[in-house]
């Protein structure tokens, strides 16, 4: 099989607690809290782990909040390659309100970098061995500029790495101005800043990501369509999976959780429609789960059966 590696250039240590009520000012009680790993390329290399494949997680680790990322990891049998940051591993925090059900997700800006940390990073990136997918995930931390985002894919290309981009704003237009990604996810609303135009039509979705795929951006477009699932298009197909109805408990690890079960998939060199049924049974068997879990290879199993029946 094709080796996987993720990178996340700004990885984050998760605490989740429950506390009865929220109000100004008064000390809210809080349950003890919960340690998980967190940011986007983490989270897809533990959704690949969980769903029964392997992925190596590269990412920046400081402090005693990185250690304890690392440790985590580790329990959870992810392998991890990382290099030390100057900077302390941001601590994020999730807090679910007993009373009303509502979720607060207090989300720390990444720890900054500094030029010889991205570059220790794209050294690392360039052991990887030829012909791996390589996920590049989560938001940019203070530090990275958008031309040492670029430089890292680009090298990483030049190496023969098959780079899958899951990233928004302006790092999404920058990667796929390079060309050639293997796959990227944007919901409806970042493919209408992509294309710089509404979509607001029925076919102006499909045409927009047929649009990216014909220009050369990326082989693969999966365009996230919440609670109608997924459209996929590549050079020679179109295909859109709608999850069956499910009572969902927590979209947080969703996105993540597709991810991780389509490159899985790619790995495999599935047919598109193989890798978006499992991308939507895993992203919908994530929104099962309260908090911040993400899927479980159970739930994904029985949602992908379903939908390869119907």
């Amino acid at each position: 099989m094709v080796k996987i590696y993720t990178l996340t250039f700004a990885p984050s240590l998760d605490s989740a607690t429950q506390t009865p009520q929220i109000y100004p000012e008064g000390k809210l009680r809080c349950s003890a809290p919960i340690f998980e790993p967190g940011g986007g390329g983490i989270n897809v290399a533990r959704a690949i782990t969980f769903l029964g494949g392997n992925a190596t997680a590269l990412f920046p680790a400081g402090g005693a909040t990185g250690e304890h990322l690392v440790t985590l990891l580790q329990t959870e049998h992810v392998p991890v390659v990382t290099i030390a940051s100057r900077e302390w591993t941001r601590q994020n925090l999730h807090v679910h309100i007993d009373a009303s059900g509502e979720q607060y997700r207090f989300v720390m800006p990444g720890a900054a970098l500094h030029d010889d940390e991205i570059q220790a990073l794209q050294t690392q990136v360039l052991q990887i061995p030829p012909g791996s997918l390589l996920v590049i995930s989560g938001s940019l931390p203070p530090g990275v500029s958008l031309l040492q985002f670029v430089a890292l894919i680009r090298a990483a290309q030049q190496h023969g790495l098959r780079c899958i981009i899951d990233s928004s704003g302006e790092a999404l237009t920058a990667a796929l101005e390079i060309g050639n990604i293997e796959l990227v996810k944007p919901n409806q609303k970042e493919l209408s800043a992509l294309v710089q135009r509404d979509l607001s039509q029925p076919d102006d979705v499909r045409n927009a990501a047929q649009e990216l795929v014909r220009s050369g951006k990326a082989h693969r477009v999966v365009v996230s369509l919440g609670a109608q699932g997924a459209l996929a298009v590549d050079a020679h197909s179109c295909v859109q999976v709608v999850p069956p109805p499910i009572k969902s408990q927590s979209t947080v690890g969703a996105g993540d959780s597709m991810v991780g079960a389509m490159t899985l998939k790619l790995a495999e060199n599935a047919s598109l429609q193989d890798m978006v049924r499992y991308g939507v049974a895993a992203g919908s068997a994530a929104t099962l789960n309260q908090g911040t879990r993400l899927c479980s290879r159970e739930n994904t199993q029985k949602i992908y059966d379903y939908l390869q029946s119907h």
